[in-house]
């Protein structure tokens, strides 16, 4: 009897040992499951806590300003870097500065107005933004010196038709010469971004 009760013991003790390192992974699943719940609940309610700023505005180039101290990409478009260059009637021209140009010509020293609730790998807020009650976002694309790049669609093939701005000669699409010249522009402008932009990044949270 007490031999059996021994090997009972035995076997009982051999048994816990792959329990309690299943309980060990199922802890460890947990903890992973509970943690992107909090990071999907905290990156929803970052979305839905909208950013309003207004104020004069530094044009930086053809889709992106600084109002005061935040930085704003003009959301669903894609303008020339200030830097790059594009082809018309057999010549080069410096199509980033008209892009801002025109820009600067758009705002025409007023007020802008901006609203968003994301940030891109820079931290600057994908906004849209206003001035005089025109969508400078939606005129970007419309006279052709942004490219849409997830919205304005119909305005981008409406400009393309007419041959305005960018349309009425050849040229990289802003997103390729970035990528021919190492993303240099957009690095200048890059900072540290916040955990949370990280986060979303990494989890492609939309």
């Amino acid at each position: 009897m007490v031999r059996m009760r021994s090997d009972w013991r035995g076997l009982a003790r051999g048994r816990a040992h792959p329990r309690s390192r299943w309980r060990r992974l199922w802890d460890w699943l947990l903890t992973f499951a509970i943690l992107g719940l909090l990071i999907l609940l905290a990156a929803r309610l970052d979305r839905t806590e909208t950013l309003n700023l207004a104020g004069r505005a530094t044009v930086n180039d053809g889709d992106s300003i600084t109002l005061g101290t935040e930085r704003i990409r003009l959301r669903g478009i894609d303008a020339p870097e200030f830097d790059q260059t594009c082809r018309e009637d057999g010549g080069i021209y410096p199509c980033g500065r008209r892009a801002r140009d025109a820009l600067v010509a758009r705002i025409g020293g007023r007020p802008v107005s901006c609203a968003g609730w994301e940030r891109d790998k820079y931290d600057r807020l994908l906004a849209t933004c206003t001035a005089g009650g025109s969508d400078l976002n939606r005129s970007q694309v419309e006279a052709g010196w942004a490219v849409a790049y997830g919205d304005y669609g119909a305005e981008q093939d409406a400009a393309r038709r007419k041959g305005a701005g960018l349309w009425a000669g050849s040229f990289d699409r802003p997103r390729d010469w970035r990528d021919m010249h190492g993303g240099m522009a957009e690095s200048e402008h890059a900072a540290p971004g916040k955990i949370l932009n990280w986060l979303r990044q990494m989890f492609r949270f939309s």
